[in-house]
């Protein structure tokens, strides 16, 4: 539909006053995604309510590449692409014929860039939820439902990733009210430490890889110190973990002993 400025400036201004910080530029991406104004009108409303922009919009940028994201399917963060490239870059390593798993794919936004940026490798994900792996799927990553890694065949993959729930439950409730309110918990509750399942993301990864496979997923904190027993027992010994812009643990990639 048009997008006059008067529009424009209307949305941002109902956005900023729900206490959205990007307003102005969730209000274009509204704006654009509406047909006609009666459209724009539940638009806005839902977002004024805290509803995901994703879920509204029916899709989120992530790498540069335009993701479907189901409303009920926990939306894919920025902070997420820093994982999903390191990924791509060990994989495209191998060369062709590597392969990926991607645990935990919720929308298949980390296995799209993979599969897009990995050096023609092939990318399956795994999700215990089903509505995750339909989204995956309209994604064009082949996704299967399943207890994280379980599914799939031992010492198979070059590369494992997992965006896996890491926010210990007592954190929850620091969480911006919108995201307690819509996205699930299954997707941002790790337990009483933040680490119940990406400890079986690492015994996962262990059987999943390959000598010399790398593992990388998501954690916070100081999740690497309580981590690194874990990654130990289970054969990693090169372990690297990267940090945000403003100094904050994001993730953590460890390798197999080669073989």
């Amino acid at each position: 539909m048009p997008a006059p400025r008067a529009v424009l400036a209307d949305v941002a201004g109902r956005l900023a006053a729900a206490g959205c910080i990007a307003a102005a530029e969730e209000a274009a991406e509204l704006v654009s995604a509406a047909p006609d104004a009666h459209t724009l009108a539940a638009y806005v409303a839902r977002r004024e309510q805290g509803e995901p922009l994703a879920w509204i919009t029916g899709a989120v940028r992530f790498c540069g590449r335009r993701v479907l994201v189901t409303a009920g399917v926990f939306v894919p963060r920025p902070q997420s692409e820093e994982l999903a490239l390191r990924a791509a870059a060990l994989l495209a390593a191998q060369g062709p014929g590597g392969w990926a798993a991607d645990l935990c794919t919720g929308s298949g936004a980390v296995a799209s860039h993979l599969a897009a940026a990995g050096g023609g490798a092939t990318v399956v994900g795994v999700d215990s939820e089903p509505r995750a792996v339909d989204c995956a799927r309209r994604n064009g990553i082949p996704a299967i439902v399943g207890d994280v890694g379980a599914p799939l065949r031992s010492d198979a993959f070059d590369v494992v990733t997992a965006v896996a729930p890491y926010v210990p439950t007592g954190a929850i409730g620091i969480l911006p009210p919108d995201v307690q309110r819509y996205e699930p918990r299954v997707a941002l509750d790790g337990g009483p430490d933040g680490l119940e399942l990406v400890r079986r993301v690492v015994e996962a990864g262990a059987r999943l890889l390959r000598p010399g496979g790398w593992l990388l997923a998501e954690i916070g904190g100081d999740q690497d110190r309580a981590l690194a027993p874990v990654l130990e027992s289970h054969g990693f010994r090169a372990v690297d973990v990267w940090h945000d812009e403003d100094g904050d643990l994001r993730g953590f990639a460890a390798q197999t002993t080669p073989g």
